[in-house]
């Protein structure tokens, strides 16, 4: 599987900084299972503003869908046990660390100016991800997702960045249930927290969760323009 991983290189939709300048701040947005990088792309017009000096940067899931004739994912999803999802992820993992380690160096950037964004399987991943990393990275936002292998954290995480996670309370995708497991797990360990359910939503983004994304971000990642 190292092999099949040191093969695979990631590529997607980007958006440059709206301040017309190089980047000083990477935002990675990741995709769910069954979509593409175009699917989160479309936030970056919304945080734009807040965070003028960042790219925004949506690649591609490394893998073709296996529930769908189109679309990617990061891992299979046809069997939700613990034990194949983690061992899925395990595959992705590397993969989308080497995409990051590629986009920070050719940027001179540091995991301080990175923030992490995903959507269900994409949160999957930023959650697997972010605190394995050597170096923290500014923050973890988190949409409609869930934790996996919360009990490997005590002994695989190294860095607590911190975290944002927003669910809608009617997901029939990904149970509602699956943020107080997450927020209390990643707390357990010393993570700085905030996990928030959405009123009336599904699975899915709403407009107040793309505002409470921007100010989570912009606070996180800063803006040297102000």
């Amino acid at each position: 599987m190292a092999a099949m991983s040191e093969t695979l290189s990631l590529s997607g939709p980007s958006s440059p900084p709206a301040s017309g300048g190089a980047p000083r701040k990477l935002v990675v947005l990741l995709h769910g299972v069954g979509a593409n990088g175009d699917d989160l792309i479309g936030l970056a017009p919304y945080w734009a503003q807040a965070l003028p000096e960042a790219e925004f940067l949506a690649p591609n899931a490394p893998f073709p869908c296996d529930m769908a004739p189109f679309g990617y994912q990061w891992f299979s999803l046809r069997d939700w046990s613990p034990e194949r999802l983690l061992a899925g992820i395990r595959i992705a993992a590397p993969i989308l660390d080497a995409f990051i380690d590629d986009a920070l160096g050719k940027r001179g950037l540091t995991d301080a100016d990175l923030a992490l964004v995903g959507f269900s399987q994409g949160t999957m991943m930023s959650l697997h991800v972010a605190p394995r990393r050597a170096a923290p990275c500014a923050a973890i936002l988190g949409y409609s997702g869930m934790l996996l292998g919360p009990d490997l954290l005590a002994t695989e995480a190294v860095s607590k960045p911190d975290t944002l996670l927003i669910h809608g309370e009617f997901d029939d995708v990904v149970p509602v249930a699956a943020l107080p497991a997450a927020e209390n797990a990643l707390r357990s360990q010393g993570f700085d927290v905030s996990a928030i359910a959405r009123t009336g939503l599904g699975h899915g983004i709403d407009p107040e969760g793309i505002d409470l994304g921007a100010g989570f971000l912009k606070e996180k990642l800063g803006n040297p323009l102000q």
